[in-house]
């Protein structure tokens, strides 16, 4: 079963500063039909004006993957990691027992485009980490690239929960596929472009939940590129 959700129909809050659009529930905007699916918490798709950003807040027990699209993302937290994030970077930030942290765009003309991702983790408590790896367009392009999951893999981010998150860019005659285990879920994000999911054609801002599936086929992209989370 495939269930879309259109980006028109996501959440929405413009603060100037910071346009979002929200796949679930968050901040002022619930709605009970979509809190979260499996461990997959949070999709926002944000844009942050030039000189403006996030001040120092706070996270806990929470796996958050940061995913660049434009500018560049500034970022500090409490355990004194100090970074940049741009296109291809892929930041993932475990809250576990507690950090601080701000981010910032300090371009003076250039929006910061980037999709920041929850997933609860398996275990509460844990001590707080922080990594960063980059994929080129090369990594990604007609090829479902691993970029985070629970054992690294393949160079990929590590989060504490049984989830795998893939990273493609589709264009022309490029497909990809991916099986499904026995038992797993799966959402499709699509971050830019076009792409027909089974048959079903979504375009940037949609999303789909996909249960009792075994197969995932994504092909006529245009210009497209989509994250596929494996999920429990």
């Amino acid at each position: 079963m495939i269930q879309v959700r259109n980006s028109a129909d996501r959440g929405h809050a413009n603060h100037g500063w910071l346009d979002s659009h929200h796949t679930f529930s968050f901040a002022d905007y619930h709605d009970p039909a979509h809190v979260q699916f499996s461990v997959l918490r949070v999709i926002n798709e944000d844009r942050v004006a030039p000189g403006e950003g996030f001040p120092t807040h706070g996270h806990r027990d929470m796996e958050i993957v940061s995913y660049v699209l434009e500018g560049a993302l500034e970022h500090k937290d409490s355990m004194g990691t100090g970074s940049v994030i741009r296109p291809g970077d892929v930041q993932r930030m475990s809250a576990g027992t507690g950090v601080r942290h701000s981010e910032f765009n300090a371009s003076k003309s250039e929006l910061v485009h980037f999709l920041q991702i929850w997933i609860l983790p398996k275990t509460n408590g844990i001590a707080p980490g922080y990594e960063q790896k980059h994929f080129s367009p090369a990594d990604l392009a007609g090829r479902l690239r691993v970029i985070a999951s629970p054992d690294g893999r393949d160079g990929s981010v590590t989060i504490h929960q049984d989830a795998r998150l893939y990273a493609t860019k589709l264009d022309g005659t490029m497909n990809v596929s991916h099986t499904l285990a026995a038992g797993r879920r799966a959402y499709v994000h699509v971050a830019r472009g076009s792409v027909v999911l089974n048959g079903t054609p979504l375009a940037a801002g949609d999303g789909a939940r996909i249960e009792n599936e075994t197969q995932l086929h994504l092909d006529q992209g245009c210009a497209a590129e989509v994250l596929v989370f494996d999920l429990p």
